[in-house]
């Protein structure tokens, strides 16, 4: 009898996860990709909504192989359009060569690139989210989640926020101002000492030594002065390099992102939502 109740619950939870999509807009996610873990992330967050709409993604910085694959995928399943959401920090990675990609702009983007920017092959409409997580302020409610699991005493405690972030410096200011709005919640939610945020700037020599530095010289004062550093990640997942920045400091860390948290897989949700309304807007009129 037990081996028929579960034999039933496995087959009614796979039916449920099998049946048909009766949305004709495919949702094709873009990430960064990574190690296993990583990923396993995203396809976590991505899970849920797999039961309300064809889901495909394609890990790779705009790789047009991955996002080829990932078209081809949702195509498969007979969509007759696809809204594209692009789950980055920054609304502003790597939209030109995705903009190329989609056949939205004819302007080849400039630059040098780990995967050479081309047209795909496209059978149905297609748009494109523009924003990133630093543009949701209902984001901050994780990062507010982050500071408060690690505290204990707010007053002897200083909040590092730390993201990724660009090389280009009007770029790399237009995300510490965004960085310092979602900060506004973890200020307000508790009297700690002082509340920073700062981007590495990781993938830039010259640049990264100079932020590791101040950074380093930032914990190293807290710390003498009795302060105890608690260091957020701003980061869709992991803490990324931060544990050989801070190597042989005093901080506490979770080492956690965005992820897991549901609200990310709401954000995702969200701007699919709004970017299928683009193609319903942009849809000829029936003549």
């Amino acid at each position: 009898m037990r081996y028929f109740f579960v034999c039933c619950l496995w087959f009614v939870v796979a039916s449920a996860f099998s049946q048909p999509q009766t949305d004709d807009v495919g949702l094709l996610i873009m990430a960064h990709g990574g190690s296993e873990e990583w990923n396993s992330a995203i396809e976590e967050a991505a899970f849920p909504l797999r039961t309300k709409f064809p889901v495909s993604i394609a890990f790779g910085m705009a790789n047009p192989e991955t996002l080829q694959k990932a078209v081809d995928e949702l195509v498969s399943q007979r969509v007759k359009s696809i809204a594209v959401v692009r789950l980055f920090v920054s609304g502003e990675s790597f939209i030109d060569e995705t903009r190329y990609a989609f056949g939205l702009s004819s302007v080849p983007p400039e630059g040098h690139f780990m995967h050479q920017p081309r047209i795909l092959d496209l059978t149905v409409p297609t748009a494109i989210s523009i924003g990133g997580l630093l543009d949701d302020h209902s984001l901050s409610g994780v990062l507010v989640d982050r500071a408060s699991n690690l505290s204990s005493d707010p007053g002897w405690e200083s909040v590092l926020i730390v993201g990724h972030g660009p090389g280009d410096d009007d770029e790399n200011e237009r995300w510490l101002s965004k960085m310092n709005i979602l900060a506004d919640s973890v200020r307000e939610s508790a009297n700690f000492h002082i509340v920073k945020v700062s981007t590495l700037r990781e993938d830039w020599t010259g640049k990264r030594e100079v932020v590791e530095k101040e950074l380093r010289h930032f914990v190293e004062m807290e710390a003498a002065e009795g302060r105890n550093v608690i260091i957020i990640p701003f980061r869709l997942h992991g803490f990324g390099p931060y544990s050989d920045v801070f190597d042989g400091l005093a901080y506490q860390a979770d080492s956690l992102g965005f992820l897991p948290d549901k609200r990310v897989t709401h954000w995702i949700e969200q701007q699919y939502r709004q970017t299928k309304a683009l193609l319903i807007s942009t849809k000829p009129s029936d003549q």
